[in-house]
């Protein structure tokens, strides 16, 4: 017979599961099964306080029992039992219980959204400082963390991000001779990229962590093109030069709402008056909600997914102008698929590396992020602006046009 908790929790599981079927193992060794079919996944509770856990906030408890070990999946993998969550999970978040959980967890993350550029620093460098050799698991040779650009469902890891690169640089429309920022540089692909395919643009790319920034000016050297790419490391809202062109890819993320308005002016300051800038980022696309708060916590600190709304707002707001946006749609799912397959295969590098518990905190992490884009409202927003009309061609054709040739990066040697 299940425990009160228990029951709790199989009422909500019966209601809930409809696509899809799960099994659960309860701590009193109780097993439940739940959906319209044979059980695909089972997972086990290890014992009643991750019940409770669980039950009074899943969001964030299922993360940390996860990672701790308190659950464990006995049956499928841990990305097949998020999947079937997300496939049913609308039936909790418009249940009264869950509307409640999400407006406390906005209220909470308004108090902690401020990022001056001492929290930022210290945001940055708990995720993209650890290990490099961490990255090099699963990411591509050219060390491209954001979303690729599948032309076509078969196309690799490699070709995806160059196909990104090469569609961000048509976008782009840089001019002969062009100024060019990269805000959030990362490990210095896309710089490098642009630089040769506009053999006669200057390319400055800012980064706020070390490694990031020694990886990339080492990257510029090897591939002699000190002369022409440069990198600092630097918060963006510390420069005063002025750009032909601007691009800023995976970094809006980390600016949160309360600095939307700041990011958006200084880019605004920062453009020549012909200039343009482009804003690649993850974004919801329905309503604004507050990011899931064990991501929040363990993966990204200070950060926060924007809904287009909010972007628009701050925009209006920066008196800079919106020529175009494109929504990407299952672009990060396919990315997240092959990274979350390169990390399996190297987990025990990984987990030599660092522990246990910190590639389960990976592995929940990645399968998690690929559910999201795939299953529920994730998206990645590109979005051009300027601060004149003319700024851009009067259509789209450009965008379209096969950017310069860009030579493969140089894998980042070890």
């Amino acid at each position: 017979m299940l425990k009160l908790s228990e029951r709790l929790l199989d009422g909500l599981l019966t209601n809930m599961v409809k696509n899809g079927a799960l099994s659960v193992v309860y701590p009193s060794g109780a097993m439940r099964e739940y959906g319209e079919e044979r059980a695909e996944v089972t997972f086990e509770i290890r014992d009643g306080r991750t019940l409770r856990g669980l039950l009074l906030d899943p969001s964030y408890q299922f993360g940390e029992a996860y990672a701790n070990g308190d659950i464990t999946v006995t049956k499928g993998s841990v990305y097949d039992l998020i999947k079937i969550l997300f496939r049913n999970v609308y039936r909790y978040k418009h249940a009264a219980g869950g509307k409640l959980m999400e407006r406390f967890r906005k209220v909470l993350q308004s108090v902690d959204n401020a990022n001056p550029i001492p929290r930022s620093i210290r945001n940055v460098r708990c995720h993209y400082d650890i290990d490099e050799r961490l990255y090099r698991l699963f990411l591509d040779g050219d060390l491209q963390y954001s979303c690729g650009y599948f032309e076509h469902p078969e196309m690799s890891l490699e070709e995806a991000q160059k196909a990104k690169k090469r569609h961000i640089i048509a976008k782009l429309n840089i001019p002969d001779s062009g100024r060019v920022l990269d805000i959030g540089c990362g490990w210095g692909g896309l710089a490098i990229s642009i630089a040769k395919a506009h053999p006669r643009a200057t390319v400055l790319g800012v980064t706020l962590s070390p490694r990031q920034f020694e990886v990339a000016r080492n990257r510029v050297k090897d591939e002699s093109l000190s002369n022409r790419v440069k990198f600092q490391l630097k918060d963006y809202r510390q420069l005063d030069e002025t750009f032909d062109r601007i691009i800023s890819v995976g970094m809006f993320e980390h600016v949160g709402p309360r600095d939307y308005g700041v990011f958006f002016e200084k880019v605004r300051d920062l453009l020549s008056s012909e200039g343009m800038a482009l804003l690649h980022t993850i974004g919801q696309a329905g309503r604004p909600r507050p990011t899931n708060p064990w991501i929040r916590k363990h993966i990204f600190p200070g950060g926060h997914i924007p809904a287009l709304s909010e972007i628009i707002s701050a925009t209006d707001k920066a008196d800079i102008i919106v020529g175009d946006v494109e929504t990407l749609r299952l672009h990060y799912a396919e990315t997240l698929r092959h990274w979350r397959h390169r990390f399996a295969e190297n987990r025990d590098m990984a987990a030599h590396l660092y522990d246990e518990q910190f590639c389960r905190m990976w592995e929940l992490y990645l399968a998690g992020s690929e559910a999201s884009f795939r299953y529920l409202d994730f998206v990645v927003f590109q979005i051009q602006l300027m601060k004149s009309v003319s700024a851009a061609p009067m259509t789209r054709d450009y965008m379209q046009s096969p950017a310069p040739s860009i030579e493969a990066g140089r894998a980042v040697a070890a």
